[in-house]
């Protein structure tokens, strides 16, 4: 990786720049000593960005896991723990449908 300053990156324009992240070699751009960014080819930052959601899934997966006890609620029970029902429920969302079904801006 090749580092830069800011003003050695102007200099050397953005095509250059392009070119040698096109070609594998990344450019850090730095500003008073500090790299605060860098030119990356597209595909290495996709790359990058697929890991990332591979890693936070896995990361949910494993939080999961640890703290999974085994135990499982049925959700009418859930429900009764709200003390209301399911037939409540169901009024109530068929309501708030019908409601928003008579406004203009429903379509929105």
């Amino acid at each position: 990786m090749v580092t830069m300053s800011i003003t050695e990156a102007s200099r050397a324009g953005v095509s250059a720049l392009v070119s040698s992240a096109a070609a594998g070699d990344d450019v850090a751009l730095s500003r008073h000593g500090r790299v605060v960014a860098q030119v990356v080819d597209a595909a290495e930052l996709a790359g990058l960005r697929r890991d990332r959601e591979t890693l936070r899934d896995a990361a949910l997966v494993m939080a999961r896991f640890a703290t999974d006890d085994g135990t499982r609620t049925d959700l009418d029970d859930t429900i009764a723990s709200f003390g209301l029902s399911r037939a409540e429920l169901e009024r109530e969302l068929d309501a708030e449908l019908s409601d928003q079904a008579g406004r203009p801006d429903a379509a929105r």
